[in-house]
């Protein structure tokens, strides 16, 4: 049985897994989302799928459409809304890349989903901040390195 291990490690492992091709785009959406539907709408939507289809010929590149979880009142707000959420996007993903949205039902007594709960979360120490920023400095990307630092400051709040 294996000890502790430094989190920089454990990173590639986990964000194969976790963060496949699939799932960064949508990981994307999420964190942009008051930005893509606006303020107003961004706590009652959220996006749930993205659906890739394949390149068809004569097409320069595959589409995508994408499933955003509304209650009915929210969702006609938001199909109001559909051509300037794909602008959005697209302007804010590269241009084409979302084709088309489809509005999936959600109901309006369920619970937040988890990424949208706010949790309170003790703060790291100052030796785990420490500890944590030093096992990311070989990595070069910055976002990159700040969406890790994020990551592992969620795991070691949590524990």
């Amino acid at each position: 049985m294996r000890g502790p291990r430094l989190i920089s490690e454990a990173i590639p492992r986990v964000a194969g897994q976790v963060f496949s091709k699939k799932y960064i785009m949508l990981g994307r959406l999420v964190t942009r989302w008051p930005e893509v539907v606006g303020a107003d709408l961004a706590d009652k939507a959220q996006p749930v799928k993205i659906r890739y289809y394949k390149k068809k010929p004569g097409q320069k590149r595959a589409s995508a459409s994408l499933d955003i979880a509304a209650s009915t009142a929210d969702a006609t707000l938001l199909h109001y809304r559909k051509d300037l959420i794909l602008e959005r996007i697209n302007r804010i993903f590269g241009d084409k890349w979302i084709t088309a949205i489809r509005f999936v039902p959600m109901s309006s007594n369920a619970p937040p989903p988890a990424h949208m709960r706010k949790k309170r979360k003790k703060p790291l120490s100052a030796e785990e901040d420490r500890a944590l920023s030093d096992s990311l400095e070989d990595i070069n990307d910055p976002e990159m390195q700040e969406r890790l630092k994020s990551l592992g400051a969620a795991i070691l709040q949590d524990s």
